[in-house]
């Protein structure tokens, strides 16, 4: 299943408040309905959502994008000045030029769609390697996933059979592998993925570090590091091995 992608835009100066779809949804609304309660309403906001976000623009711009005589709750009139309707026309213009060349962007990738999605992952998981399932293989309650992430460079996750089904896994599916840095070890204990690569970064305190690993292809794999551990004392440029367990990688499909 594949999903259309859509360009949002967001707009803001320094650290002021921003303005997007929603505030200028909100403009529309006012200029067409007359009063900001009734917008409030129209886009499912509180009315002090409402008169918050009015405000916002307001002192965001200029010149006031709204005049609003004294009502509150019950009603009042507002109207979107020459100003206000000036801004909604360019935010709408600028939406409309870079949803094309969104689209553009989506038909240049010749097929490749679900790069765009890796965009736009966020995730607690310091860790995000996508790449294709190559194989699918276990009984009929838990499942081992081989998923490539580049010409020599591998990574095995153990699922259940229901995960498997949720996800709509298969062969030639592309995945995400989700690996928290915690669940990193760098040259010490077991794991069925084993990653040799070079440690090319490490920031430490006392008590913890991050270390970088570079893994072919341009990959890389953040651990974390705890004093004790055998890759505690190793320098940036060292080769080492990062193991990660199976059951530690959590699999995600857009």
């Amino acid at each position: 299943m594949t999903d259309d992608f859509s360009a949002s835009l967001i707009l803001k100066r320094g650290g002021l408040a921003r303005v997007g779809l929603e505030r200028i949804a909100l403009l529309e609304a006012i200029a067409r309905l007359g009063s900001i309660s009734a917008a409030a309403k129209d886009t499912g906001l509180s009315y002090k959502g409402a008169w918050d976000g009015v405000q916002a623009l307001n002192n965001l711009f200029d010149a006031p994008l709204v005049s609003a005589a004294p009502g509150g709750r019950s009603g009042g009139t507002a109207k979107v000045t020459p100003r206000g309707q000036a801004v909604i026309r360019a935010f709408r213009a600028a939406e409309r030029e870079i949803g094309a060349a969104f689209a553009r962007l989506e038909a240049d990738l010749s097929g490749d769609a679900d790069l765009l999605w890796s965009l736009g992952l966020r995730t607690s998981a310091r860790n995000a390697l996508r790449g294709v399932v190559t194989a699918i293989e276990g009984d009929g309650v838990t499942a081992t996933v081989s998923l490539s992430l580049a010409e020599d460079l591998s990574l095995r996750a153990a699922i259940t059979r229901r995960s498997v089904e949720d996800l709509g896994l298969a062969t030639g599916r592309t995945a995400i592998a989700l690996i928290k840095s915690s669940l990193v070890r760098v040259e010490d204990g077991d794991g069925e993925n084993r990653l040799a690569g070079q440690l090319v970064d490490r920031e430490a305190s006392e008590t913890s570090a991050e270390a970088t690993i570079a893994l072919p292809a341009g990959k890389t794999l953040t651990a974390t590091l705890k004093p004790g551990d055998p890759a505690w004392p190793l320098p940036v440029g060292a080769r080492v091995e990062a193991r990660v367990a199976a059951s530690d990688v959590i699999l995600a499909v857009d």
